[in-house]
């Protein structure tokens, strides 16, 4: 009778092993039958075995029909206070029914961010460029985790990025009002 008030159900074997504690909320039909499946804690792409959290994702765009998600990885640079990261190569998906993946995606990673600052490094250590400073909500953690990310012709190891770094985590932490 109501016909339009009908969930879509993701196929069971579509269905990726969700935490204890994980839901979806959108899943979307992309290409080679594949599905891509948005939970409360990040995204399921296909061919990958574990999920992207939404703290994870630096940049998505949607184009209409195409999901851009730029992911990062962690560099072996930092200390205990905040993680270095960087950029990976853009993942385009193609999907054919989005439904309210696009949506979600947006939404669930600019509610992550709790706080993004960026600051010239220039001024006292006379390194051009900057760093990006971002404190993000990760479901199941307690506090913000922080991450750096550096402007793309800086050298972390350059004398004075890491001690000027440290302070600037240092002031958005207290910033934001957290000790985590």
């Amino acid at each position: 009778m109501f016909g339009f008030l009908k969930r879509r159900r993701l196929p069971a074997d579509k269905r990726p092993k969700l935490g204890p504690d994980e839901r979806v909320v959108a899943w979307a039909v992309a290409t080679g039958d594949n599905v891509v499946v948005a939970t409360n804690h990040g995204l399921w792409l296909p061919g990958v075995e574990q999920r992207l959290g939404w703290h994870e994702i630096h940049k998505a765009t949607w184009s209409g029909r195409q999901l851009a998600v730029v992911a990062a990885r962690e560099l072996p640079v930092g200390d205990e206070e905040y993680a270095v990261v960087a950029d990976l190569p853009p993942l385009l998906l193609t999907l054919l029914d989005p439904d309210r993946v696009p949506e979600q995606v947006r939404v669930r990673v600019n509610k992550s961010i709790a706080h993004t600052s960026h600051h010239p490094l220039d001024e006292i250590t006379g390194v051009r460029g900057g760093v990006r400073v971002v404190g993000r909500r990760v479901p199941g953690v307690n506090g913000l985790c922080w991450t750096v990310r550096y402007d793309e012709d800086v050298d972390p190891q350059a004398t004075g990025v890491a001690e000027q770094t440290h302070e600037l985590v240092a002031w958005a932490r207290s910033g934001v009002g957290t000790a985590s």
